[in-house]
């Protein structure tokens, strides 16, 4: 196979459910995206995973005083669940908690270290007095020193986006118990970005004219604003990757420290490739992703991780060369290539606020999913997609698009066609005979689609996208109020079953067009349609054993999609199944029943 597209989606935080903010930021686009790439054939794999070493895990471990194992295996589990009922089809979703990240990683910052790209350097750290230990950066929050904002990470302020210098951060207060830290010295080895600078900045210029705005703006900008500085990769910690054994024999110090979670993140693309590549029995195929220079890396993130994206992470690539390879072992070693695109997406808000867990302030998708179907989620949070600014998740506006667009428009459509085809042709495609100019019209418009949707889907434009396709379902709507089967049937019943037969024509191919958006309802309309088999494969965990223990990971094993984008091929004469609804009309009463969940912690 050809045309390698790695999708590499942001890892999840294993301290929080997942809410829709999230879900239309990362993990729904690079789905659609991944679905799509399937269909065409294209050899796929789509990966990410629990980040299970970040601060914010310790943080919620000291609030509900167990263990940050704990809370990783709980979150991981919820997040392994909620994947599989959305339809998140990932080739692996594994964790940062495996024998295989903390080597790969390693790995990682020793070819760094080898290529001098590392360094070691004192630094100022956040230390409280009070719990008598250093802080990590996301234990402290101040005031940003660039935009105000009152409560900013000491490393990342998430209202202006800019990485932060922890000491310059100002007012700063512990979040433990919101005492006052001080600043003292530790050591630390710090990853050189001055080096790689120019080699970052040749980088983003070669990305220049596809990459989103948003995201060239804010990468570009913040080196011209601040030339990049070194940063340190490893932390105070007694939770995360240990150094490696080369680093603890230069002294016992190294012992207490941990490698800091942005470094090692972002590694974890690469080592869950790895990983998939060893479950999968073939070890060495994760090359096909990361040495291939006809491969594309797609990371799905949203914006508030831009820099790590855009800057750190092709540094770190850039910085190991082909050390890392040599590493692995090979013999002829190469260096891995770099990301083609980052289409990050900006935030979805909620009811007009900013989504916040905390106040409980969100739409948790697993609650969501307790009284709603998966595809209504996927079919909203795409054409509210925050591709470039922030949307609003409203719950006025996703009742009139369930029922005025999902029900009323594409929904009904193929009910009522087909409905009405079992009834007169007794579940039997009408022969056409000879088709008119208004048939051939409207199918050439709807096998012209592929084209036009595919590509708006290959520029990670899913809103265009499923736009379109809603249009093509309009234009069958007009064309059968134009053609009025319902009617010719009593008089002519070869020019009902000519429209009819065109009508289905255009469904058949419709579904294909719907299934990276609505893959539920496009495979039980293909399964109405009579057509044997799934469009696509199926999810499934495993349970994988390493030196750290026992993981579970979510896997997919179809292919059944290959070469599907393409108009149906549904023949006049084949039987097809007693046709259902597709979709559930909503009553007006769930706007203000969930308005007043709000703010209120999910039950269950």
């Amino acid at each position: 196979m050809s045309d390698p597209i790695l999708v590499a989606v942001a890892w999840p935080y294993a301290n929080a459910e997942i809410h829709v903010g999230n879900l239309t930021g990362s993990h729904l686009p690079a789905d659609i995206f991944a679905r799509y790439q399937r269909m065409k054939g294209r050899q796929v794999l789509m990966v990410s995973g629990s980040d299970s070493h970040g601060t914010p895990i310790t943080v919620r471990a000291d609030a509900e005083k167990t263990t940050p194992l704990a809370v990783y295996q709980r979150y991981h589990e919820g997040f392994l669940d909620l994947f599989q009922k959305l339809g998140i089809d990932y080739d692996l979703f594994t964790s940062t908690h495996t024998q295989n990240h903390v080597e790969i990683s390693q790995k990682i910052f020793l070819a760094l270290k080898k290529n001098n790209f590392l360094y070691k350097e004192s630094q100022k750290q956040w230390y409280s007095p009070k719990q008598e230990k250093f802080l990590p950066d996301r234990y402290v929050e101040g005031t940003c020193y660039i935009c105000g904002y009152t409560n900013a990470r000491s490393d990342q302020c998430d209202k202006c986006g800019n990485l932060l210098d922890p000491e310059k951060l100002l007012e700063p207060r512990s979040k433990i118990d919101g005492s006052t830290p001080e600043l003292r010295e530790t050591e630390h080895y710090f990853l050189d970005l001055s080096r790689l600078q120019n080699q970052v900045v040749e980088f983003l210029k070669g990305r220049e004219g596809y990459w989103r705005p948003n995201v060239m703006r804010q990468s570009l900008g913040q080196i011209s604003a601040d030339s990049l500085h070194g940063r340190s990769i490893t932390r105070d910690l007694d939770w995360g990757i240990p150094l490696p054994k080369e680093v603890l024999a230069e002294g016992k110090e190294w012992e207490s420290k941990r490698l800091y979670v942005w470094f090692e993140a972002v590694i974890g693309y690469l080592s869950a490739t790895v990983e998939w590549a060893q479950v999968s029995g073939n070890a060495e195929s994760w090359r096909e992703w990361w040495q291939n220079l006809d491969a594309k890396t797609f990371h799905f993130i949203g914006k508030d991780n831009i820099p790590f994206h855009s800057v750190i992470w092709p540094a770190e690539l850039i910085g190991v060369g082909d050390a890392f390879d040599a590493m692995m072992g090979s013999k002829d070693p190469k260096p891995l290539i770099l990301p083609y695109d980052v289409p990050a997406n900006e935030f979805m808000n909620l009811e007009g606020q900013k989504i916040s867990g905390s106040r409980h302030w969100a739409v948790w998708a697993n609650d969501f999913l307790t009284r709603y179907d998966p595809d209504p989620l996927r079919y909203y949070l795409t054409v509210n997609m925050p591709e470039s600014k922030d949307t609003d998740w409203d719950w006025d506006d996703f009742y009139h698009r369930n029922n005025d667009e999902l029900v009323a428009t594409w929904g009904n459509l193929a009910n009522r066609v087909l409905a009405f085809a079992y009834k007169h042709w007794e579940g039997h495609v009408p022969e056409p005979g000879e088709l008119t100019p208004m048939d051939t019209d409207l199918l050439n418009e709807i096998n012209d689609g592929f084209k036009t949707v595919g590509t708006e889907i290959e520029a990670v434009h899913l809103r265009a996208a499923l736009a379109e396709v809603m249009r093509l379902a309009s234009e069958v709507n007009k064309y059968l109020d134009q053609t009025a089967p319902w009617q010719a049937v009593k008089t002519d019943k070869a020019a009902a079953g000519r429209a009819i037969y065109t009508a289905i024509q255009a469904i058949d191919s419709l579904k294909i067009m719907f299934a990276p958006f609505l893959p539920f309802t496009s495979e039980k309309l293909n399964h109405i349609l009579g057509y044997e088999g799934s469009l696509f494969g199926t999810q499934y965990v495993e349970t994988v054993t390493d030196g750290l223990g026992e993981h579970r990971v979510l896997r997919y094993n179809g292919t059944q999609a290959a070469g599907t984008w393409a108009p149906g091929g549904i023949k006049a004469g084949a039987v097809f199944n007693q046709p259902e609804p597709l979709f559930k009309k909503l009553d007006i009463k769930i706007v203000e029943e969930e308005r007043s969940k709000l703010g209120v912690p999910p039950q269950g």
